[in-house]
């Protein structure tokens, strides 16, 4: 989730952010809203409850004659943190919202792109020409890289067997990229693949992406559809110290999306 300090601060940033990914930048002024109008509950409750705690005092402190009159002040000012608290709630749920709608904002520079407006950064060799060229699918299937039909047998649509070289394959390329990523400083992690309401919620996934989420109701743990939904809540609740420089980890798991 974005950090509200720049949201307050920069607004402007979010919003080219919003626009640069094709989304709608008008959702910062809707947080922006749901961000005062929850600090402006917060406060309100925070008052009240403090009047409510001097009133009781002074129920304490009072003659015979006094007392009357501060108990319904007293029951009044009850009434009123119950209103106040409620309302603290609801601004707090809207805030939840707004803010979970919100992408993470993109690096200065970053183009906006597109399918039809990007830009080839770097071509390495000469495509080679093949006659009636096939597609991976075809290929795989012919060297007996992948099972489709039985992928579907066992799974249903969209699901395959990796066969033989096929599965060595993959497991080199996993191989491959762990290896380099721990070469150049990064630490290999095989995170759980299952995960708190609290840490899906935390990534965003439960946002706009909640409906590409497989959860398990009986343990209420949600599948992850990438490594860094771990990974992001590794160091949670934690303070760093990052003064011999930044943490760096290489996530490797099995990921759910549908």
């Amino acid at each position: 989730m974005i950090d509200l300090k720049l949201l307050r601060e920069n607004s402007d940033a979010v919003r080219r952010s919003q626009t640069s990914r094709g989304e709608d930048p008008g959702l910062v002024d809707t947080l922006l809203a749901a961000d005062t109008a929850r600090r402006t509950a917060i406060s309100t409750a925070d008052s009240l409850r403090a009047d409510q705690k001097a009133a009781s005092k002074k129920v304490g402190a009072a003659s015979a004659d006094e007392r009357p009159a501060l108990l319904a002040r007293a029951r009044d000012l009850a009434d009123e943190v119950k209103a106040a608290e409620a309302k603290q709630a609801d601004a707090e749920a809207t805030f939840a919202v707004a803010h979970m709608a919100i992408s993470n904002v993109i690096i200065d520079g970053v183009p906006a792109g597109g399918e039809d407006d990007y830009a080839v950064l770097d071509v390495v060799g000469e495509p080679a020409a093949i006659d009636n060229p096939k597609d991976h699918l075809e290929l795989g299937e012919a060297l007996g890289l992948i099972d489709m039909e039985r992928g579907a047998k066992v799974s249903g649509s969209r699901f395959y067997f990796l066969t033989g070289q096929g599965a060595l394959l993959q497991l080199g390329l996993l191989q491959m990229a762990i290896r380099l990523a721990a070469d150049n400083g990064f630490v290999p992690i095989i995170p759980p693949v299952l995960v708190r309401p609290e840490v899906m919620s935390g990534t965003g996934f439960l946002g706009a992406h909640a409906d590409e989420v497989y959860r398990v109701e009986a343990d209420d743990l949600y599948l992850v559809g990438t490594s860094e939904v771990p990974l992001a809540g590794y160091h949670a609740d934690e303070i760093l110290d990052l003064s011999g420089g930044p943490l760096r980890y290489a996530g490797w798991s099995s990921c759910f999306r549908r």
